[in-house]
């Protein structure tokens, strides 16, 4: 089955060359031009992505994103010719998965797309639907803020800690080595010693669990490393 794109667009003129393209593109695109109208055909769609424009006549994309994370966690691609890194950041507080800046290549247009698929199919792949029924994860991680928040509430990281937590929570269920971890946080950088991850992993852990002597979200897996489980509130 193709992928299910919702196109939110009020410019006409662009709208049309963003779905045309898209529909080249092989995706089954369904466009329309405002936020009400968007939210009342979100379940008889079902969309597998929404890119909706930041500026509607009826909502903003900031709102309309609000109200979408009431009904659905399908991913949202936020576009705007804003580029003020606050509009960017308030929207991607309100649900949005990631901001693309007009005017824009489509074959980037497109790269992201993907990119959030493959994003949702890993949660999937790892046990985690993406259904509205979901209650809402206990963790999660701002690249563009550089920011961690358990129980939203942000919680004060180191950058290594960032940067261990980010590739974890990034890949649900995947057993990294030490080895892997120090690779992707120092470029290969050997010099930093295997246990010192351990020691960043049992600060991570008193920040992020409720009892870190009995760890639910950074598991050991003896012999090997360490894996991720995301924990609903």
């Amino acid at each position: 089955m193709p992928t299910k794109v919702l196109l939110i667009e009020d410019e006409k003129s662009l709208a049309d060359m963003i779905a045309f393209f898209l529909k080249e593109e092989g995706y089954d695109t369904k466009l329309i031009h405002d936020a009400v109208e968007a939210l009342a055909l979100l379940d008889e769609y079902n969309p597998d992505i929404i890119v909706t424009d930041l500026m509607l006549p009826d909502l903003s994309g900031s709102e309309l994103v609000q109200e979408i994370r009431k009904q659905s966690t399908v991913p949202v691609l936020m576009i705007s010719a804003n580029t003020m890194l606050t509009e960017r950041l308030k929207a991607l507080d309100n649900g949005a998965d990631d901001f693309l800046c007009k005017p824009f290549s489509l074959k980037e247009l497109d790269a992201r797309i993907k990119a959030l698929l493959r994003r949702s199919e890993l949660h999937r792949m790892n046990g985690y639907s993406l259904s509205a029924s979901n209650t809402q994860n206990r963790i999660s991680v701002n690249d563009y803020r550089h920011s961690l928040f358990v129980d939203d509430q942000e919680v004060e990281v180191t950058q290594i800690e960032f940067a261990i937590m980010k590739e974890l929570h990034n890949a649900p269920g995947k057993v990294f080595t030490r080895n892997e971890l120090m690779d992707r946080i120092k470029g290969g950088d050997r010099a930093y010693l295997d246990r010192t991850i351990d020691v960043h992993i049992s600060n991570l852990r008193k920040k992020i669990e409720r009892d870190p002597k009995n760890p639910e979200h950074i598991l050991t897996v003896w012999g090997t490393g360490y894996k991720y489980v995301q924990v609903a509130e």
